[in-house]
Order: C-alpha cells, then sequence, then structure tokens
C-alpha cells in the first residue's frame, strides 16, 4: 500500500459548516412516523430479567422514537458543532471531516483524539471544554478529532484498503497539514487500534500515547500464579462477553452491506443497533441513560444517520477482521509499542488486561490508573474523569 504523501500546504483545509437542508430532517421525521415496529421481546416480564436479554426492548424503542420526534434537537447539535470549527480535507483520494479546536494557551500540546465505532466525534463534545480551556495550573491541548472514514461527515471508501495503516497514515498527513510535527494520540475501541498503529508506524511523530483498551496478548511463558484476583476477574468478563455480545462484530465482519441496507433505511433500525452497544458497553447499571444523557445517545445516532453511515462504518469490522487488510500491525497484539504510553482501566471497559501484560507490550508505560466508574464509553460517561486522566497520563509525556 502507498502512503499517503505529506504536505504542508494548508491551503488544502477549508472550512466545513454543517447545515443540513430541511428535507433531510422532514424525511427523518416521516421515516420514524411510519416505522414498523415489531412485537415485544419474548423475555418482558419474566422474573429476574431486565428485558435486554433478545436485544433492546420494544419499550424503550418507543420512548427513543418518541424523543428523537418530539425533543431532540439537531439544529442545536449542529451550532455546536460549528462553534467548535469543523474543517474537511482530501487525503489519499477521500475527504476527511474533523474538528481542529485550539487552546487559547501559548503552551498547549496538539492532541489526536480517533474515535471508534459505534461513536463519532460526538462522543469528545464533553470534554473539549477541560482539554482546550482548562483551569489555571492545568495542561492545555490542541485537540484534533478527524470522523473515521466512511463514519460522521468525513467520505465513503469506495474500494477496499482502508484498514489500520491507511487510517493512520492519513491521521499523520492530517497533523502534519495543521502544523503539527509531533503531537500526542489518544483512543478507544477502534480509535485504540489506530492510535497503536499509529504509534507503530509513525513513532517519531507520536510524544505519547494515551488508550482504555491497550490491546495485547499473554506473554510466552508467563506464569498465571501472578494474575491478581480483580485481573482474574476482568479476564472472565472478556470472556463471557465474547460469548454472548460480539453478535453484532461477527456480522459487520462478514457482512456489512447486508446489514447496511437496514442500517441505512430505517432511522429506528439504526438507533436500536447502536444504542443497544450503550447499554452492553456502559457502567450504566442496565441502563443505558444511567451513564449517557438521551440528547447526546440521540446526538451520536443522528450522527450516524444524516451521513448514511450504517454500511460504510460497519465496512472498517470488514476490512480488520475478514476482509482484505489481515495483516496490519494494530491487530498483531504481540508487536511491541516503544512510544511511551499511559492507560486508564475503566471497571466496565469491555477488554480490561492484567498489567503485567500490557507492560510486556508497551515497553514504555508511564502511567496506569484503575478507574472506579465508567465503561467503553468514558469522554461520555465520565467526561470530567477522562479529562483527569489525560492531564495525569501526558504529564508524564516528553516534549
Amino acid at each position: 500500500m502507498t502512503t499517503p504523501s505529506e504536505t504542508t500546504d494548508t491551503a488544502v483545509v477549508t472550512p466545513f459548516v454543517l447545515a443540513l437542508p430541511d428535507e433531510q430532517l422532514d424525511d427523518l421525521r416521516e421515516r420514524l412516523l411510519r416505522a414498523r415496529l415489531p412485537e415485544p421481546e419474548t423475555v418482558a416480564g419474566r422474573p429476574g430479567d431486565s428485558g435486554w436479554a433478545q436485544g433492546i426492548p420494544l419499550d424503550y424503542v418507543r420512548e427513543l422514537r418518541r424523543s428523537w420526534l418530539e425533543d431532540h434537537d439537531w439544529r442545536w447539535l449542529e451550532a455546536e458543532l460549528n462553534g467548535h470549527g469543523q474543517f474537511r480535507t482530501e487525503i489519499d483520494g477521500l475527504g476527511i471531516h474533523f474538528l481542529h479546536v485550539r487552546s487559547h494557551r501559548e503552551d498547549a500540546r496538539p492532541l489526536l483524539i480517533s474515535h471508534g465505532w459505534p461513536g463519532s466525534v460526538v462522543e469528545a463534545l464533553d470534554v473539549l471544554p477541560g482539554l482546550v480551556d482548562p483551569p489555571a495550573g492545568e495542561p492545555a491541548f490542541h485537540v484534533v478529532l478527524p470522523s473515521l472514514p466512511g463514519y460522521g461527515f468525513s467520505g465513503k471508501p469506495t474500494s477496499t484498503g482502508w484498514g489500520l495503516e491507511r487510517i493512520a497514515d492519513a491521521w499523520a498527513v492530517l497533523m502534519t497539514r495543521l502544523g503539527y510535527p509531533r503531537f500526542l494520540a489518544q483512543g478507544g475501541d477502534w480509535g485504540a487500534m489506530i492510535t497503536i498503529t499509529l504509534a507503530l508506524r509513525h513513532p517519531d511523530r507520536v510524544a505519547m500515547m494515551h488508550t482504555t483498551v491497550p490491546h495485547a496478548v499473554r506473554p510466552d511463558g508467563f506464569d498465571d500464579n501472578r494474575l491478581t484476583p480483580i485481573e482474574r476477574r476482568w479476564l472472565d468478563e472478556e470472556q463471557q462477553f465474547r460469548r454472548t455480545g460480539m453478535g453484532y462484530a461477527a456480522i459487520q465482519s462478514t457482512r456489512p452491506q447486508t446489514v447496511g441496507y437496514g442500517l441505512v433505511d430505517s432511522p429506528l433500525a439504526l438507533l436500536a443497533w447502536i444504542v443497544e452497544k450503550f447499554h452492553d458497553a456502559a457502567d450504566c447499571d442496565g441502563h443505558p441513560e444511567n451513564a449517557v444523557s438521551r440528547s447526546r445517545l440521540l446526538d451520536n445516532v443522528a450522527t450516524y444517520w444524516f451521513n448514511a453511515a450504517g454500511a460504510s462504518s460497519a465496512r472498517l469490522y470488514w476490512e480488520n477482521a475478514g476482509g482484505a487488510t489481515m495483516t496490519q500491525p494494530g491487530l498483531d497484539m504481540t508487536t511491541p509499542v516503544t512510544v511511551p504510553c499511559g492507560v486508564s482501566v475503566f471497571p466496565k471497559e469491555l477488554r480490561k488486561l492484567p498489567r503485567a501484560w500490557v507492560e510486556a507490550r508497551y515497553v514504555d508505560l508511564r502511567h496506569w490508573n484503575v478507574l472506579d466508574k465508567g465503561g467503553h464509553f468514558p469522554m461520555l460517561e465520565v467526561p470530567n474523569t477522562f479529562v483527569a486522566e489525560l492531564r495525569a497520563a501526558f504529564s508524564h509525556a516528553p516534549s
């Protein structure tokens, strides 16, 4: 694969103002009103069952539909995104959408944040103030927040090959265009794998990385007697999720086009497909809105809907788990990462690994902290804690 050529020609970066035509909002409303719903789940009301055993419950979907029709304000989200500063640029033949939010502080450091699925740039909106305009004495950051290819308001790949390596290389080009030869990088979910790949392919560019999902494997010869009770529980929890919660990944890894027809045509199908993941992966005590507000859940779903990203976002799974790019270093969990690294372990994260496993791969681990609240979407669930973790981790970053 050809690495995208780097350029400092900032003229190729153009402001992007989000202003959807009213017809798109009207179309969404009509589809929500006309939606045909299934019968209730057969586990509804079963003693000892939360009602989620077969997926997102019908009654909750009806609630969300009502809120999307009556309460959600897309124009408010447009104004919020536009207020932060949105841009687009073409890299390797694809239009990339991103937020570039600069701090007023002269000592601010550039920070690239990569989201995953089913996330979007919406995930980071509530952490931007604490990162960009912190209290006196706290570190400040210039935040660059791109939408992944096929996500949000980035372009959609029309051919195969947009896997981890190509995205990481594109991010390196993006940071060069913005005038950041060296930067900090953070990511969770697919963003973690992109950040790891970026650190592996461009170690001279990444001053330090931080992740909530430090992909690694059991080191050769590791003595399992070294595992603490909590680490054993972490591994058991991951295996349980792999047995019962990975159906969506199997579908998106093998048939993204097929599932995409429903996700692109039906806003309720898209909503159900995405919001269910917040139930499964957030620290929510059985209900997504115990962790993430309904308005932010709908903001995130609407971002997928208006760019018809159901199929294009799912293809990232195919590219990296069953498609054209199976040998990427981010997927090789054994390749040592030499870039300084920080890890924050949230209790309901889907993949929590023993510290010794992480240290075996991330050979310059400078920050490790196990938190008592938060899950797979910490920027949305516990934004203040997430900001504090980045401040603590990147205090160990070399200049």
